[in-house]
């Protein structure tokens, strides 16, 4: 053999070897674990345009709505199924004080958002019309109390308002103002980030309030509620430690706060205009995700080894400067294709801790931080990331199939991180569903799977991707960035051999 085939030898080699280094195996006949469908859970504060012009435009609007609600926002979540919306914040919920936002909108007192750009809240969005937006969305309600400002009275006269079926004064005002029966709302968040804009409290002092608080918040007829305590602030796992050892039989979820910022608090960077090491950094912080959720469960594994409390990760997302010329404290940002693969590497990791993990809500549904809806007056546009959540839904309540995997690593200035992320699911059906990520901008990936315990027949796919890793939908160009059906899966012999894209989400559904 001479140089020039030695050579060529020896490339083709190095391309085996790195292609077979990407090597998964799903074992399809395995799996306990279901992934709840709350997991795909969403956040909305009175923040921004979140909700005023977001979801609500009042009844007197051009923009078409159905009392007072957008059509076109709610016909965008009713198609990727969001199971539950949390409400009314964030800092605004430790604020907000409810029996402000009901009754006849033109005699509801104004107050002042101090957290959110000073601007004035006019209370015209308040219990009602959340709870008519949970039923036109067809998801559960997640209701935050006010633990920071506000009362124990006040939390339990909202919980019995809303959910109380008998004869009292609050049931009573419920039914003056125009709701004669009561709702089902099984989630509520005693307090948020009382470790912060919630109160500056210790975690001792936060875990005496829960308990008052939680002690008062009454199961009404067949409404049982779902408690959820505050949780850390990233990886302040003495915060976890001392609640759940203090309050912990008193849970039934704890929340757990994380935000993907690429730089650091004071300059967070742009969200538009980044450079290859800027992506790096932000997705390097997002995987950051799976070693806090796996080191606070490991804590709650000492109060509550039967995993009764679920870890809910209630606030999460990509957090950028906000885009030039908007008011800052209104926290709007655009949403490019990074975010997607931001959005996708998470998910991915809730689904492989859903023996714990049984909430997480990004931050934020429409036009703050990372939406997955933009609005202006009458326009709306959908963000890559909200086609990640129309790529998921596949694994709403479906089984989780235990995974191992090896595959290559995105490597940039001498630091490497995998290149590849992956879930996997069983759906009530049988079909089987895989999520890839290749989080690599520059390189394909072929990733070479054994289904272990089935025959599969038949895959079909589809594929989230773009020229550039920061391209984005604007209102003129709503579908530069969608989905497009995946045909580059191939099953031969029992195995599928899956051809990724760079910088792509692609989900697959195999038949049997």
């Amino acid at each position: 053999m001479n140089t020039k085939h030695l050579i060529l030898a020896g490339c083709l080699l190095s391309v085996i070897t790195a292609q077979a280094q990407n090597l998964l195996t799903v074992n399809a006949d395995q799996g306990t674990d279901i992934i709840s469908r709350h997991i795909y859970g969403h956040f909305s504060e009175h923040l921004g345009h979140c909700i005023y012009g977001g979801y609500w435009v009042g009844e007197d609007s051009p923009v078409p709505n159905t009392r007072g609600i957008r059509n076109d926002v709610v016909q965008a979540l009713r198609d990727i199924q969001i199971p539950n919306l949390r409400w009314p914040g964030g800092c605004f919920a430790d604020e907000y004080h409810w029996m402000d936002g009901i009754g006849p909108r033109d005699k509801r007192p104004k107050m002042v958002n101090t957290h959110w750009g000073g601007v004035t809240e006019d209370n015209s969005f308040g219990t009602h019309e959340f709870l008519d937006l949970c039923e036109q969305l067809d998801c559960e309600p997640y209701i935050t109390g006010n633990l920071g400002s506000g009362t124990i009275e006040e939390m339990s006269k909202w919980v019995e308002y809303i959910t109380f079926d008998g004869e009292s004064p609050m049931s009573a005002l419920r039914r003056q103002n125009g709701r004669e029966q009561p709702w089902k709302v099984k989630f509520w968040g005693v307090g948020n980030e009382n470790w912060g804009c919630g109160g500056n409290m210790t975690a001792d002092f936060y875990a005496d309030q829960y308990r008052r608080y939680a002690t008062y918040c009454r199961d009404y007829a067949d409404n049982r509620l779902y408690k959820i305590a505050c949780g850390p602030n990233g990886n302040d796992y003495n915060w976890t430690e001392t609640v759940m050892k203090n309050a912990g039989r008193q849970i039934q979820g704890l929340s757990l706060h994380h935000y993907t910022v690429p730089n650091n608090w004071t300059d967070k960077g742009s969200a538009t205009l980044f450079t290859e090491s800027d992506y790096f950094s932000t997705i390097e912080k997002t995987l950051f995700m799976d070693e806090l959720v796996s080191k606070h469960a490991t804590v709650m594994d000492r109060y509550d080894p039967a995993k009764r409390a679920g870890l809910m990760v209630d606030e999460w997302g990509t957090w950028y400067n906000v885009e030039p010329g908007t008011n800052p404290g209104f926290l709007f940002q655009q949403n490019t294709l990074r975010d997607a693969i931001v959005a996708a590497v998470n998910l991915n990791i809730f689904n492989n801790h859903c023996d714990r993990v049984k909430m997480a809500n990004i931050a934020q549904t429409v036009n703050v931080l990372q939406a997955v809806i933009l609005t202006d007056k009458d326009k709306m546009a959908l963000t890559p990331t909200y086609w990640v959540y129309y790529l998921y839904k596949v694994h709403h309540d479906a089984t989780l199939l235990p995974v191992s995997f090896s595959c290559n690593k995105y490597e940039l200035n001498g630091k490497k991180m995998d290149a590849v992320s992956v879930s996997a699911s069983r759906d009530a059906r049988g079909k089987i569903h895989l999520t890839l990520v290749n989080i690599d901008p520059n390189n394909p990936q072929t990733v070479e799977t054994e289904l272990r315990g089935v025959k599969a027949n038949r895959v079909t796919g589809r594929i989230l991707t773009s020229a550039k890793i920061n391209d984005c939908n604007t209102f003129e160009a709503p579908r530069a960035v969608g989905v497009k059906d995946f045909k580059d899966a191939r099953l031969s012999g029992g195995k599928l051999t899956i051809q990724l894209p760079a910088k792509s989400v692609v989900m697959l559904e195999i038949e049997q």
